[in-house]
């Protein structure tokens, strides 16, 4: 490489990207892996809660939601006794 270091050419090559490049993509670069990494912390805390929630209440509210059709279901059995029978 002659008479420059490596230590030269790569702050030359950082120049030349920053002219060439534009000053305002490396912030922009940063700002966009920022918000990548804060939509991945995002999405992990949503995992959680929802992992939470259905080991903590998920078959309770099936129990429910079985019981409320039961229960319809039963109703209408006697509405359509009663409408057969008279």
């Amino acid at each position: 490489m002659g008479t420059f270091s490596i230590w030269h050419w790569l702050i030359v090559l950082a120049v030349v990207l920053v002219l060439f490049g534009g000053g305002g993509k490396i912030p922009k670069l940063m700002r966009d892996m920022g918000q990548g990494i804060n939509a991945f912390k995002k999405g992990l805390k949503e995992e959680d809660k929802d992992k939470a929630k259905t080991s903590a209440g998920g078959d309770s509210d099936r129990a429910i939601e079985d019981e409320s059709v039961t229960t319809a279901a039963s109703s209408s059995v006697k509405e359509k006794d009663k409408a057969a029978s008279g």
